[in-house]
């Protein structure tokens, strides 16, 4: 397991070791100890090629999550939220995808979103917290301000997708 620390305080990609041989493989994900956090909450999702989920956030009760895919292909994109940050409002992507193991971690105080870019995509999360249904926020992919270059201009979003506030809407909430 290595470590890649980004441009963005807290957040980093995690490159994995696989240990194939002729019956598969075996390979590690994640290490409390190595990250210094704990996950008491794990979820996953199933997605559509084209499929875009985000960008979500806990405004109360903020999440950290680790990232996996373990099938398929995903352009994810971490959006900064903290305002005393030197890059709030700025956003990091990357691949993530079963071939390249990599992972990330996005730190509390994030948007989180992805766009599915395989026929099937299954993403575990491992959260530093609990989801609280009353503190979700939901802002819109394709906001101009946040300038989010997604791979794909087809986008599947859900309805409470579509209906996302600005950043600037979200600049007003707090």
């Amino acid at each position: 397991m290595k470590i890649l620390k980004k441009k963005f305080k807290d957040l980093f990609l995690i490159k994995h070791i696989k240990f194939k041989d002729s019956r598969g493989y075996f390979q590690e994900l994640l290490k409390e100890n190595i990250l210094k956090k704990e996950f008491p909450f794990l979820v996953m999702s199933y997605s559509k090629k084209n499929v875009v989920r985000g960008l979500h956030l806990q405004s109360k009760n903020s999440q950290g999550k680790f990232i996996s895919v373990l099938k398929g292909k995903i352009f994810d994109v971490a959006v900064d939220l903290r305002k005393s940050s030197k890059t709030y409002g700025k956003y990091f992507s990357c691949i993530l995808s079963d071939k390249n193991n990599t992972s990330i971690f996005i730190p509390p105080g994030f948007a989180h979103g992805f766009q599915a870019l395989s026929k099937e995509n299954y993403i575990i999360y491992s959260c530093t917290n609990y989801r609280h249904k009353n503190s979700e926020v939901s802002i819109n992919c394709e906001d101009k301000i946040l300038n989010i270059k997604w791979p794909r201009s087809k986008k599947i979003l859900s309805f409470k997708d579509k209906k996302a506030i600005s950043f600037q809407d979200f600049n007003k909430l707090k």
